[in-house]
């Protein structure tokens, strides 16, 4: 019988260490919010992936949508010989990302490649070299991303210092003593000591942070980021990987902006488990690149668009906007219930279902505890995740689709985590 324990073993001795895992788990099968791991085990899956199942494992109109692309071609190469679902679904994201103005898309395979391509749009458009990230931050693992990423361990430890022309700005993060001031006086201080506005094409930010924590801009700041981007001509992309596709109760985060970045990135949960990822601009600034200076060899699968439009169709069909909204208000409902009973709780926060809680202990964050509820809860049948710049931060990214009965089960099982890791000696 294969087991987790031999798969441990075989991945030891034959897949790179650099390529971690969370859990020690291995999948059969999965539906929905429940993976069968090889030894038969049940889970609740409130990890989704990373955030990217939104719409649960295997959804059937995603696995339909899928089958009938297939039984035609797999691939192609859309610079080869380009098809329809393609341009479908460059159109819709037209359409969905927020913007009163024309807008193009270009599709890609990572969410790495759609933030190293919104930079090279931004550059070309502008003329300029230099781009400002915020601390915590998280843009992917290529060299380019990597750069924006604000956190060296473990993304880029070991490997030398990153390319040069990134700036980095404090995150407005009220918890941790940064406020929205404090932050647009970081940028101030950029364009003081380190580069001139004229030298920065962009400015590129999560609105809600992802592996940094879950810490969300507020209105006001992004509104204030606008203003000095439209002052000094700087593009403003939102790194929408995570947040996109419904997880924060609208199909992208900056619809709760009250502004609209230039270039919006998007990945993970647009496709359903299918990789894809692209970037959607303002026309004029997308078409700053000639022919031939996006794209990739799968950039925008046959397989993976198929995917993406039933997964908007899914969307529509099933209001998962408003099952996004109701989920996140019944998970911090009970959460601000536990933390009420639970002192080193500090902190329930989200948009939407994209809910984090943060941990501290004798006033510092606590990754140690953090640690002993994710390995507590897994004993016990629950997926769960952290993130965080201290790894103190537990994050929930469960399927929209997921029944309450199940929700509600999870939740059982991370107060009954806190009740025995918090239960004194």
């Amino acid at each position: 019988m294969t087991t987790n324990e031999s798969l441990m073993v075989r991945r030891q001795a034959a897949v790179a260490n650099g390529v971690g895992q969370i859990h020690p788990i291995y999948t059969q099968r999965a539906d929905n919010a429940t993976v069968w791991d090889v030894e038969g085990r049940e889970f609740i899956d409130f990890a989704g992936g990373i955030a990217v199942l939104n719409t649960g494992h295997l959804h059937d109109n995603v696995k339909a949508a899928v089958a009938e692309q297939l039984e035609l071609f797999s691939h192609t190469c859309f610079m080869v010989l380009g098809y329809e679902n393609y341009i479908q679904v460059c159109e819709k994201l037209n359409h969905l990302v927020p913007g009163d103005f024309a807008k193009k898309t270009a599709l890609f395979t990572s969410g790495s490649e759609a933030v190293e391509n919104a930079v090279k749009v931004a550059r070309a458009y502008t003329k300029r070299s230099g781009v400002i990230a915020f601390t915590s931050g998280y843009h992917g693992r290529t060299m380019a991303a990597l750069a924006l990423t604000g956190k060296v361990a473990p993304y880029s430890k070991g490997m030398g210092l990153m390319s040069a022309n990134v700036f980095r700005a404090e995150f407005p993060c009220e918890l941790h003593g940064v406020s929205d001031e404090d932050a647009i006086s970081s940028i101030e201080r950029i364009f003081k000591n380190d580069a001139e506005p004229d030298d920065i094409a962009a400015i590129i930010i999560e609105p809600v942070q992802g592996e940094g924590g879950f810490y969300h801009t507020s209105v006001e700041f992004m509104q204030r980021l606008r203003q000095l981007c439209d002052k000094h001509g700087i593009m403003l992309i939102a790194d929408e990987v995570q947040t996109g596709a419904g997880r924060t109760g609208t199909f992208f985060a900056m619809e709760q902006m009250k502004v609209s970045a230039d270039i919006t990135t998007f990945a993970k949960s647009i496709a359903g488990g299918f990789p894809l990822s692209g970037i959607t601009g303002r026309a004029e600034v997308m078409d700053s690149i000639g022919a031939g200076g996006l794209g990739g060899t799968y950039g925008g699968s046959p397989l993976a668009c198929a995917a993406a439009l039933a997964v908007i169709e899914v969307f529509e069909e099933e209001q998962l906007l408003q099952r996004a909204n109701a989920l996140g208000a019944k998970l911090k409902e009970s959460l601000n219930a536990m933390a009420s009973k639970h002192e080193p709780i500090v902190d329930v926060r989200g948009l939407g279902a994209m809910i984090a809680v943060e941990l501290m202990q004798e006033g510092k964050p606590a990754p140690e505890l953090c640690a002993q509820i994710l390995k507590e809860a897994r004993d016990r049948g629950l997926i769960l995740l952290s993130c965080g710049t201290y790894g103190n931060v537990l994050r929930i990214l469960v399927p929209l689709t997921a029944p309450d009965e199940q929700i509600d089960k999870g939740l059982e099982i991370i107060q009954s985590c806190f009740e025995v890791v918090l239960k004194p000696a």
